[in-house]
């Protein structure tokens, strides 16, 4: 076996075991040619980062496997409509169902919005900077996507590890073992090295239940999003709408148990010049900006992190085609280096996966700690 069969080889079973939920070929409604088909990083990567209402599991030249998933949408002519996203399909194209139809390109890509009778988007007059502008008429989408069914999917997991080690802890005590042996030291992790230090010793068990359901959340939907097959491989804690609803839930506990003494510091801190505070109150109004911007942050840095990740390996993988559009020989040769970089990337998210859910735990403890904190 020569070189560059071996190197054929060893990109085909990587395609296949680490992206096999990726699509290395872009889908073309008309359904061109192969010769005619061009790779589009640029698709291929937002396609697996961002949402959709089916699974895509599979795509080899015009075979494409994919799960439908339900689309639940709700117009204000029509009322509640509950279809398959497969009633979009038909003979490779994307059609109109029931008044609806998916955009699969534009600013609109992968959203639901409302069409005519012949088939053309119904439009509304909106004013836009002072300007009258067409709109699409977007229904209410309450769909089933794919983040949803890998959120379904961690809860499941989740609750399964959590209520099966809590067993082991009723009636005699034993050793642990098995999945309690493994989740055990994770607990404790978080209870020794996040929440006692950064909380104290008197307050810790309060937060503790949120401390361990977001550091699991986290690690485990990381875990998932590495998986290349159904029902791993979503992004789902690189998606914005996610790690802005964990912050948010951070920023109201923060908010909700904030004792006098934080409120102080931040409206009146000691040892600040009285001209920082008055007339203008300079400091007052950095310290209500810094309220907002820590959730802020633990939302963007999350996401950034997680999505980067998947940009890296989708990039890495993506040069082997484009480098084989421009020579297969070139392409083979590319792809001994494009796999070996993927599988060191696939290594470190396995790192970045932990590192990443306890980042976010850590600083979620420590602006508890700062809220809580009594006056010396």
């Amino acid at each position: 076996m020569n070189k560059i069969t071996l190197a054929k080889y060893i990109a085909i079973i990587v395609f296949f075991v680490f992206g096999t939920h990726n699509r290395l070929f872009a889908e073309q409604e008309n359904h061109e040619s192969e010769a005619k088909k061009k790779l589009d990083v640029g698709a291929l990567i937002m396609d697996h980062v961002l949402d959709a209402h089916e699974w895509h599991i599979l795509s080899y030249n015009d075979f494409h496997l994919s799960v439908p998933l339900p689309v639940i949408v709700y117009s204000q002519t029509s009322g509640l409509n509950i279809f398959m996203s497969s009633k979009f399909h038909h003979e490779h194209k994307y059609v109109p169902y029931k008044g609806f139809a998916l955009a699969t390109e534009g600013v609109l890509k992968g959203k639901i919005y409302e069409v005519n009778e012949d088939g053309t988007p119904k439009t509304t007059t909106i004013v836009k900077n002072g300007e009258k502008v067409e709109e699409a008429v977007l229904p209410l989408d309450f769909s089933i996507t794919k983040n949803v069914v890998a959120l379904f999917v961690s809860l499941i997991i989740i609750l399964w590890v959590f209520i099966s080690i809590a067993n082991k802890y009723k009636g005699v005590q034993k050793a642990p073992t098995g999945l309690q042996n493994a989740i055990e030291p994770l607990i404790l992790f978080i209870r020794d090295d996040i929440a006692k230090p950064a909380i104290g010793a008197k307050k810790y068990e309060k937060y503790m239940p949120y401390l361990l359901t977001v550091f699991m959340f986290i690690f485990f939907n990381n875990l998932l999003g590495l998986i290349p097959i159904f029902p791993g491989g979503a992004n789902l804690t690189g998606n914005i709408s996610i790690t802005f609803v964990l912050a948010i839930f951070t920023f109201i506990i923060t908010t909700r148990n904030a004792n006098k003494n934080y409120w102080v510091h931040i409206f009146n801190a000691p040892g600040v010049p009285w001209w920082l505070k008055y007339p203008i109150p300079l400091m007052p109004l950095v310290e209500v900006i810094g309220v907002f911007t820590k959730p802020f942050v633990l939302m963007v840095r999350l996401f950034a992190n997680i999505t980067a990740g998947h940009i890296i390996v989708l990039g890495f993988f993506s040069l082997i085609f484009i480098f084989g559009e421009m020579s297969v020989g070139v392409g083979y040769g590319i792809s001994i280096v494009s796999i070996a970089f993927t599988i060191f990337m696939s290594v470190l998210e396995l790192l970045v996966a932990f590192i990443q859910a306890y980042v976010f735990t850590l600083l979620s403890a420590l602006y508890f700690g700062m809220a809580t904190e009594e006056h010396h």
